[in-house]
C-alpha cells in the first residue's frame, strides 16, 4: 500500500481520496488545500504543497489543483521522486508538455492524467467493437459537449486565461478531443472557429472544430460549448459496418442523463438501419475513478508503463489544442 499526499481538496480531491480509501491501495498520509473553509475529511492537513511533496513517507502526490498549477507542482513532485497522478489540462501547451516528459524520464517515477472520459464503461466497450474490427474502420466521429454556466462561474480562476489556460475547450472540450484521439489516433488536419458571441469574456464560451487523420481519412467534428442552455454529452463514432452513438455520461451531477449506447449494423442498401435495429445498453454505474486509480496503482507495484492517460497521450493531445487555437487566430 503506498502513502499518498493530496493537493488540492476541492470536488476532485475529495472524490479521488474516496475512491483511494475504498481501493484499499493507498493510505492519505496527508492533503492541502489554499481555502481555508475546506472540509478535510479528518484527513491530517499540511501547510503548503511543498510540505506534502517534500515528506519523505509520501510515495505518490495526486494534484487536484486550479490548472496554472498543474505543471509546476508535477515537475516539483517527479523532482522529488514522488509518482504523480494530475488532473487535466496537464499544461497550457505542447512546449510546456515537452518540459514536464523530460523531468518524468530523469525521475523514473511514474506519471499519468486524469482523462477520466476514457474510463467510462460505455467508452470501453466502445473501443472493445472498434479493436474487434468486426464493424470495419472508423470512417467518422462527431462529439458534442456542452453546459449551462450562470454569472457566478466568471467569479473564479476558471474564468481567468491566464489561469486556467483557456475556456470550454480546455475545460470540457479536452475530453472530447482526448476520445476522438483514443478512438482514431492522431489528427494531421485542424480548422476551427473560436467564439465569445454571449459572456464576451477574457475565455471562449464555443469552439467549432474538425479535423483529418491524413492516413487514415478519418474526420472528426468537435462542438465544445457553454452556451448549452441544457447540459448535453454527444458522441457518434460511424464506421464501415456499423455504428455507435453514446448520450448522455454517468456523471456525480446527474446533470449529464443517462449513460446510453446505441450501437447497430449499417445497411447499405434499403431498407436503411431504423430505430428498432438498435442494440441500446443503458450504464447505470460510474466506475471511471476506480478504474484510474486501479490503472495507477498497478503501473506503481508492477513497474509497468502507464497504458492510457499517459505523458505520450497528454503531449499528443495538448499539441491538437495549440493547433486548434493557433488555427482560429490564422
Amino acid at each position: 500500500m503506498k502513502n499518498i499526499g493530496i493537493i488540492g481538496f476541492g470536488k476532485m480531491g475529495k472524490i479521488r481520496a474516496q475512491t483511494i480509501i475504498k481501493s484499499e491501495k493507498g493510505k492519505i498520509v496527508s492533503v492541502f488545500d489554499s481555502e481555508s473553509h475546506i472540509n478535510f475529511l479528518d484527513f491530517h492537513v499540511s501547510d503548503s504543497p511543498d510540505s506534502i511533496i517534500n515528506n519523505p513517507e509520501i510515495d505518490a502526490v495526486f494534484i487536484c489543483t486550479p490548472n496554472y498549477l498543474n505543471k509546476p507542482l508535477t515537475i516539483q513532485s517527479l523532482k522529488a521522486k514522488k509518482h504523480v497522478f494530475c488532473e487535466k489540462p496537464p499544461c497550457f501547451n505542447t512546449q510546456e508538455m515537452e518540459e514536464i516528459i523530460k523531468v518524468e524520464k530523469e525521475s523514473g517515477k511514474k506519471l499519468m492524467y486524469g482523462f477520466n472520459h476514457r474510463h467510462h464503461s460505455s467508452v470501453q466497450k466502445m473501443m472493445t467493437i472498434i479493436e474487434s474490427g468486426e464493424f470495419g474502420n472508423i470512417i467518422w466521429m462527431r462529439g458534442r459537449y456542452g453546459k449551462s454556466v450562470d454569472k457566478d462561474f466568471f467569479n473564479n480562476w476558471r474564468a481567468e486565461r491566464k489561469l486556467s489556460g483557456g475556456g470550454i475547450l480546455i475545460d470540457q472540450g479536452i475530453h472530447m478531443l482526448d476520445l476522438f484521439l483514443y478512438f482514431g489516433g492522431e489528427f494531421d488536419e485542424v480548422k476551427s472557429f473560436i467564439s465569445n458571441l454571449y459572456w464576451k469574456s477574457d475565455i471562449e464560451d464555443n469552439a467549432f472544430v474538425i479535423m483529418r487523420n491524413n492516413s487514415s481519412g478519418v474526420v472528426a467534428s468537435l462542438h465544445s460549448t457553454m452556451t448549452q442552455w441544457r447540459h448535453l454529452f454527444s458522441l457518434e463514432v460511424f464506421l464501415e459496418k456499423g455504428y455507435m452513438v453514446l448520450n448522455g455520461l454517468k456523471t456525480s451531477s446527474g446533470t449529464y442523463g443517462d449513460e446510453l449506447l446505441a450501437i447497430a449494423k449499417n445497411r447499405s442498401t434499403a431498407p436503411a438501419a431504423t430505430w428498432e435495429d438498435e442494440e441500446r445498453i443503458t450504464f447505470h454505474s460510474d466506475l471511471s475513478w476506480r478504474s484510474e486509480i486501479d490503472i495507477f496503482f498497478d503501473a506503481i507495484k508492477n513497474n509497468t508503463d502507464i497504458p492510457i492517460g499517459n505523458s505520450q497521450d497528454a503531449l499528443i493531445l495538448m499539441n491538437i489544442i495549440d493547433k486548434i487555437y493557433q488555427d482560429d487566430k490564422n
